[in-house]
């Protein structure tokens, strides 16, 4: 099946396609996303559940409850982050992909920083 958008993971294990367009794009500089990415900060867009179809590899993707409400996805083959999302309450039916991950070039109408007063400290952007 053909999505407006396709991506996989580093191993190309799990390959999936969103059927709409990622909105609500975001850089989040909390702990948990910049550990679970290894990086300053973890960029995502979410679409409803439904607008997301596993092409290939769903025995390959593992959950891991990083908290109460929040589930987080990832291949078990390479590591690489996949998706998040509520396990309950206010948007439970949406899911967050890893924008890295896609495979289709992608431009968000709008983004913006979340929990940036969780940024590292060590990290000076370019032109600072």
């Amino acid at each position: 099946m053909a999505g407006i958008y396709q991506g996989s993971c580093l191993c190309a294990a799990v390959r999936y396609a969103l059927t709409q367009p990622p909105k609500a794009v975001s850089h989040c500089h909390c702990s948990q996303c910049r550990k679970g990415h290894g990086a300053l900060f973890a960029s995502y867009g979410s679409v409803p559940r439904s607008a997301l179809r596993i092409l290939a590899g769903s025995s390959c993707i593992k959950a891991y409850a990083s908290s109460e409400t929040v589930v987080r996805e990832f291949c078990m083959e390479c590591g690489s982050t996949l998706f998040w999302s509520r396990s309950q309450g206010a948007f439970a039916d949406w899911v967050s992909i890893a924008l890295g991950t896609l495979d289709t070039p992608f431009i968000a109408d709008t983004q913006k920083h979340v929990h940036a007063d969780a940024a590292v400290q060590w990290y000076t952007p370019a032109g600072d």
